[in-house]
């Protein structure tokens, strides 16, 4: 049921309009994006209204907004893959008007109206109810890039992986997932060997609760060898190509390397030989159609065991203005640091 047939008694009358990034395609093939005013009516017809306190900014919102149709097919649109809010009116009875909740992953942002606007509307399923030990703000810090490191360290101990086993390898450190994942597996009791190619990136990556701060070299065999002697227990890898062969094939007996991106490739050349000699164990990890009784297992340990201890210190508070006309090409151009958050008006 659409926001039309609702009683818009529940939120004030000066809110049928809400302020959004609007980015839009000429005639020409061109894209252009503005701050503007949009009507509430017009959000996709979904069954659960979100009035949106805070949004990141990611990677992927940055492509969506300089017109990226391999992230989003359809102009206009308002980008932003992770929101946090509070609920205005859902179809579900459990998500009752005012809870606190966080939206990220699935088509938000994409192409579904995302949290570069005062308010979203999606379908309950995507919706987790805020944990009790975490800030609005907060679980923007951590989004979708902590929530994907979370979920690789929940599968991972899942089937096996524990700290006592040695330490674990964390590859692109620097990034967003990498740097999260540094602490949330520091966190989580672990010795964490974080891999970057930005030595300016040391001292950030040792805050976060890095053992060891190591380059690229570390995790790549230059003599393409099918095996070799264990150097790590374990890994998280946003890298791909020949550093996701190589954490393979140096990973000790049941180890587990998980793989959630593929910034160096997309191709994978290995033999079987870490699987079926050291039993190790290869883990795909999927963030954006998890399911919620899953995602909402995780969230409640990101916002316990496994939350870092100030968050704040990693993040960069702006508003929509500064973001459309600063921060959406820093992070295109690789110049941005930890994480960018976004707070509206409300």
């Amino acid at each position: 049921m659409g926001l039309a047939a609702w009683d818009l008694n529940l939120i004030n009358m000066k809110d049928t309009h809400y302020t959004a990034l609007h980015v839009k395609e000429t005639t020409e093939g061109q894209f252009s994006r503005q701050i503007t005013q949009l009507a509430i009516a017009d959000l996709p017809d979904h069954d659960t209204l979100i009035r949106v306190h805070y949004a990141a900014l990611n990677y992927k919102d940055a492509l969506s907004a300089t017109g990226n149709k391999g992230v989003t097919r359809n102009y206009p649109h308002t980008p932003g893959i992770d929101a946090a809010g509070e609920i205005v009116k859902s179809g579900d009875p459990s998500l009752t008007p005012g809870a606190p909740v966080i939206v990220t992953s699935y088509d938000l942002g994409m192409n579904t109206a995302g949290g570069f606007g005062q308010y979203i509307q999606v379908p309950a399923d995507w919706v987790v109810p805020l944990p009790q030990d975490m800030t609005l703000e907060e679980s923007m810090i951590i989004g979708t890039a902590g929530f994907t490191a979370g979920l690789a360290l929940y599968k991972m101990e899942k089937i096996g992986q524990r700290p006592e086993m040695g330490p674990i390898v964390i590859t692109g450190a620097s990034g967003g997932v990498g740097s999260l994942a540094t602490g949330i597996f520091s966190q989580a009791g672990y010795e964490v060997h974080a891999s970057t190619g930005k030595t300016e990136a040391h001292d950030f990556l040792k805050a976060l609760g890095a053992t060891e701060v190591v380059g690229r070299d570390y995790v790549q065999d230059p003599k393409n060898r099918p095996l070799l002697r264990p150097k790590w227990a374990g890994a998280l890898d946003t890298v791909g190509g020949e550093t996701l062969a190589t954490l393979l094939k140096a990973c000790s007996q049941e180890g587990s390397v998980a793989t959630c991106g593929l910034v160096g490739s997309p191709k994978l050349q290995a033999t079987v030989f870490p699987f079926i000699l050291n039993g190790v164990n290869l883990l795909g990890v999927e963030s954006a159609t998890t399911a919620r009784e899953t995602r909402m297992a995780i969230w409640e340990k990101l916002a316990g065991e496994w939350k870092l201890p100030d968050l704040t210190s990693i993040s960069t508070q702006t508003n929509l203005t500064e973001l459309n006309d600063v921060y959406l090409d820093k992070i295109l151009q690789g110049q941005t640091k930890g994480r960018i958050i976004l707070k509206h008006d409300v």
